[in-house]
């Protein structure tokens, strides 16, 4: 055989590994190993709503007050920069008796990391959590969702629980960045035991925000009512 035959077919296998790292890597329903949640099985018309990212000043209590007219609890999956940076809203959110996770210290991938990196992005994060008052099991969700190998293993050994999910509210197929395609899109793909993605504390998410109370407002319409992970999952 050719050495070009060889080098094509070395080359072939290299990206099919990197295409199947990749997509591992992102993978919302599976990872090498721990526990992992994305969704909860029940006949239960009750969904997870979770909040990715922050805080960050100017966005929180509108969030707060649209869950509070609808008597939705949720979970903040707040990053330690965040809590550091914006301590006032993260005690509100607590103070209105949502969940806070953690979702790392500084956002970055963690992905082709040192194990140091990762722990020292989750327990700095747990410890802003807990000066928080917070007691009992902390939720994990990697930004980005991104996880491949050390990640897991950490978690793994350290008994943690990652949290995905499995509606976005921006992965409109039809690519509909505006309010009313992310609400139609949310309210077509829920089912029970849903665990609902947004990020609606950021400036740029202005859509996200928007489309929220019309999910919430349709959702209860159908019969549903709106949980924290924690109380999701202890439907198991």
């Amino acid at each position: 055989m050719r050495a070009r035959t060889w080098v094509t077919i070395a080359g072939g296998l290299l990206l099919l590994g990197v295409t199947t790292l990749w997509r591992i890597s992102k993978a919302t329903r599976w990872q090498i190993c721990g526990d992992l949640v994305w969704q909860v099985p029940t006949s239960e018309r009750v969904v997870a709503l979770t909040f990715d990212d922050g805080p960050v000043p100017g966005h929180v209590d509108e969030v707060l007050e649209a869950l509070s007219a609808r008597n939705a609890r949720a979970t903040f999956f707040l990053t330690g920069q965040g809590i550091e940076g914006d301590r006032n809203d993260a005690i509100k959110i607590l103070a209105a008796g949502h969940e806070i996770g953690n979702h790392s210290y500084s956002h970055q991938r963690m992905i082709l990391r040192s194990g140091e990196f990762i722990r020292e992005e989750i327990e700095s994060t747990d410890r802003a959590i807990r000066e928080l008052g917070v007691q009992g099991e902390i939720l994990f969700r990697p930004p980005y969702g991104k996880k491949l190998l050390g990640l897991p293993l950490y978690l793994a050994r350290h008994h943690r629980r990652t949290v995905m999910w499995s509606v976005e509210a921006e992965k409109d197929p039809s690519h509909g960045k505006d309010a009313a395609s992310i609400a139609r899109y949310v309210t077509a793909n829920v089912q029970p035991g849903a665990i609902l993605l947004f990020h609606v504390l950021t400036k740029s998410r202005e859509a996200e925000r928007q489309a929220l109370p019309v999910v919430l407002d349709r959702l209860a319409e159908a019969g549903y009512r709106f949980a924290s992970v924690s109380d999701l999952i202890a439907l198991k």
